[in-house]
């Protein structure tokens, strides 16, 4: 019987990574954010507020054993003072944005 896949390391800094991301344009929004900020009428300029003045949010990093990828939770602003939970994770082409939470 083999064993389970190794849990790869979580990120060192996942929000300087994800500022660095978004400065250089390698990011991409996932489908499923889109769809979650047309529902939650959050614009892309919010979200990306959010994560240049947001902070890490390490107690809601999840592991996704689908993608076999650490999901870390960044919390910020909006442009209009709203506050908002973006999840992200990263692949070899940089910045994925999982999904946006208004709170």
């Amino acid at each position: 019987m083999g064993s389970a896949p190794k849990k790869p390391p979580k990120h060192r800094d996942p929000l300087g990574s994800a500022r660095s991301c978004l400065k250089t344009g390698k990011y991409t929004v996932t489908y499923h954010a889109g769809e979650r900020q047309i529902e939650r009428l959050v614009p892309l300029p919010d979200v990306m507020h959010a994560i240049e003045v947001g902070y890490h949010e390490k107690r809601k990093d999840r592991f996704d054993e689908a993608h076999q990828a650490w999901n870390y939770s960044i919390r910020g602003k909006a442009t209009d003072d709203s506050d908002l939970r973006v999840v992200i994770s990263f692949d070899d082409d940089g910045l994925l944005i999982i999904t946006v939470v208004v709170l």
